[in-house]
């Protein structure tokens, strides 16, 4: 089955329908087999064949359906990713999810979670399509759930801790990135030192108790002022109107992320306080919009890349203690943090 003879020259390409290796086999005026030999490149046909097959395949813009062909072995080589559209973090991380998927011959599948699609449907969305382990960016979901997912396929969780044997987890230390934020502005005099609380996010509880912590520690704990708020720039923007209405306000805000923070600047601005002038922000995350020249965000730096190179690694080790039918505990790992100062933090006002 690997004749060279003249064959006609491709048609155009089909239209209103797929491109099939039937369609390749017709224009190249070859059999299917033959076609289905070049693409899965193994011996039976002759160089020059292989270079017209594949010629004519890309006239036709002809591809080979790899989803079929990997379920038909019972393999997708797919990681199902839920995540939240609004938070420019996650983007950052998806980048990184894509470059260690791809270094491991996985595909990323994506299912975002909105304000009119919970978390629940991104996730059917991702096992319908026959992904091979899940990651959650953020993840909302109860302990109990995720657990009850993983029974059937790996999961890990991104940015919120667990300490769960059934699944897997990574995240950054939020505590930590909350005590350093603090000392950080203890250091630059301020005594009156806000936090926009975001409780119900990922990493929302340790950072709070970070600043409790040092605060207290400072002497400062009859001066703790925690204000509900949002991970977005609308949350920040409410928090810091109500704080800056109180007398004395504070000199200084940690704001849950880099949105929240973003929030807090603009309004001040609105308000007419100066940052860092009047108040001294801090933000979480160190994503893209926290160096912008007219921000210059003083914030805690999360490393996008090791966070979405450490879940692809948890989740193909899971993966393949399961090939090998071989039990593995819970991996939770927690990476470190470090403030990176800019101009949005600055001495404590004179007289405040």
């Amino acid at each position: 089955m690997t004749s060279d003879a003249p064959v006609p020259e491709a048609p155009g390409r089909p239209t209103g329908r797929r491109v099939t290796m039937r369609d390749v086999a017709r224009a190249a005026g070859v059999s299917q087999p033959l076609v289905s030999i070049v693409f899965r490149n193994v011996p039976g046909a002759s160089e020059e064949t292989r270079a017209h097959v594949l010629a004519v395949a890309g006239q036709l813009g002809y591809r080979r359906d790899e989803r079929a062909r990997l379920l038909r072995q019972g393999r997708s080589r797919l990681l199902g990713v839920a995540f939240e559209p609004v938070q420019p973090f996650h983007g950052e991380i998806l980048d990184g999810l894509h470059t260690a998927a791809q270094q491991h011959g996985y595909d990323v599948v994506l299912s975002a979670v909105t304000p009119h699609r919970g978390e629940g449907a991104a996730l059917e969305a991702l096992l319908r399509d026959r992904c091979e382990a899940l990651i959650l960016l953020g993840s909302a979901l109860p302990q109990d759930r995720l657990e009850q997912i993983s029974t059937t396929l790996p999961v890990v969780s991104v940015t919120r801790a667990f300490d769960a044997p059934a699944f897997d987890s990574v995240t950054t230390d939020d505590h930590r990135g909350a005590v350093l934020a603090v000392e950080h502005l203890l250091g630059l005099g301020h005594r009156r030192i806000a936090y926009i609380d975001a409780d119900r996010e990922a990493g929302g509880a340790r950072r709070r108790a970070g600043y409790q912590d040092t605060m207290t520690a400072a002497g400062l704990g009859e001066q703790l002022l925690i204000v509900p708020g949002a991970a977005s720039e609308a949350g920040g923007a409410t928090a810091i109107t109500g704080l800056l209405a109180q007398d004395p306000a504070p000199t200084a805000v940690i704001a849950f992320n880099d949105r929240c923070a973003v929030g807090v600047i603009s309004q001040a601005r609105v308000l007419s306080r100066r940052v860092p002038g009047d108040l001294s922000v801090v933000g979480f995350d160190d994503s893209e919009q926290a160096s912008l020249p007219y921000l210059d965000l003083t914030t805690l730096a999360q490393d996008p890349r090791l966070l979405a190179r450490t879940a692809v690694d948890l989740a193909l080790r899971r993966l393949d203690a399961t090939t090998k039918d071989t039990a593995v505990t819970g991996e939770h790992t927690v990476l470190p943090t470090q403030l990176v100062a800019r101009t949005s933090t600055g001495p404590c006002p004179s007289g405040s």
